[in-house]
């Protein structure tokens, strides 16, 4: 008997306008879902909103960069076995010019 699950996992950082003056990048924080679909959404509305940003507290946000690992458990008789994959993916509006700052950012983190 086969039984299979999918979760989804982002990961990443948040670019956004400190208060005052100035632009950075901080952690983002981690999500999960049961679609990749749902999973970039909630990414998107984090970044709308405020929320996605992991403590450093922007004014506001730009943009992200997250990892979003797909794992997939299937149990066969009774053994668990997991794959896991990871992607990348744009979120919000972050500049051209400031993409290789981010990305440089995101695995530094």
């Amino acid at each position: 008997m086969e039984n299979k699950k999918v979760e989804y996992k982002s990961n990443g950082v948040v670019f956004g306008n400190y208060w005052g003056s100035g632009k950075g990048v901080y952690k983002a924080r981690s999500l999960k879902a049961d679609t990749l679909e749902t999973l970039l959404a909630l990414n998107e509305q984090g970044i709308a909103d405020g929320s996605l940003d992991a403590g450093m507290g922007y004014e506001s946000l730009i943009g992200g960069f997250i990892e979003v690992t797909t794992t997939t458990t299937i149990d066969i008789e009774g053994k668990p076995f997991v794959n896991e994959e990871s992607e990348t993916h744009w979120i919000g509006n972050i500049p051209e010019e400031e993409e290789d700052f981010v990305v440089d950012c995101f695995y530094m983190m």
